[in-house]
């Protein structure tokens, strides 16, 4: 492959990578003040996409506080439910802080609060707000570390995996639809990886590319998933002075 080669290749495989970050115009706190809207099936769909993220980091907090499996399913379905009928949401905040801080301390206070209560309703009435894969749930729960880690700092740690993955499923998406998904498998190993130079060679190879080629396209692969990254983190959190406390925050949860 020439220099000409060379550089077709890089640009192309940037694709999308150049410019900058486009903002979103829905947030998490955005959902979260449409799940307060008046309207209940509105505020249910808002709901619905907030759980996304964030039902599971729910539910294996609440299985580590020492639910059985069938009650955390339901107390996770209760406290979206209890989101709602209490007007919560209405009542949030954006500027109090960080997204990830007031779904914890409104989920402990539910479970403090509100566990009794809540309980009567048992499963012959249980309420369905969220879709949950709850099969998928228990099976992901089970394989968590041991008990070594509290309730809270599962919950912290599922919504740093949850939050990685969004990423990680956007920035295929992007990929996709540059037709670039092969160059995506290949490279995604470098965003979590230290790259070998023996490892960059056998990928130039197999792409028919150059190693320098290669690196390029694999740092604006490294590139886009910071800006993703951010931009995620920045849903979630009041102030641009959050943000960089709020990523650095990510990266220990998942590193500890």
């Amino acid at each position: 492959m020439d220099d000409s080669e060379d550089t077709s290749f890089a640009a192309e495989s940037s694709g999308f990578a150049e410019g900058k970050v486009s903002a979103f115009s829905t947030t998490h706190w955005s959902i979260v003040q449409g799940a307060g809207q008046d309207n209940p099936a509105l505020a249910a769909v808002a709901l619905e996409r907030l759980c996304r993220i964030y039902w599971f980091p729910i539910y294996a907090f609440i299985r580590r506080r020492g639910s059985s499996q069938h009650d955390a399913e339901d107390s996770t379905q209760e406290f979206f439910a209890h989101l709602l009928e209490k007007e919560t949401i209405k009542k949030v905040d954006r500027q109090k802080g960080k997204f990830r801080s007031f779904m914890l301390a409104a989920l402990t206070n539910f479970l403090n609060n509100e566990w009794d209560k809540q309980r009567a309703l048992k499963r012959g009435g249980r309420i369905q707000i969220v879709s949950l894969d709850e099969t998928r749930a228990e099976d992901l729960y089970i394989h968590e570390p041991a008990e070594s880690l509290t309730p809270e700092q599962l919950f912290e740690r599922r919504w740093a995996f949850a939050v990685v993955e969004r990423v990680f499923d956007r920035l295929k998406q992007e990929y996709a639809m540059a037709d670039k998904v092969n160059l995506f498998e290949k490279l995604q190993h470098g965003l979590t990886h230290e790259m070998t130079q023996e490892i960059c060679a056998e990928w130039a190879i197999s792409l028919s590319v150059t190693e320098g080629a290669l690196k390029i396209a694999l740092h604006r692969l490294r590139r886009r998933y910071g800006d993703l990254l951010r931009e995620e983190i920045a849903h979630t959190v009041a102030t641009p002075e959050d943000l960089d406390v709020e990523i650095r925050h990510l990266c220990a949860v998942m590193a500890s």
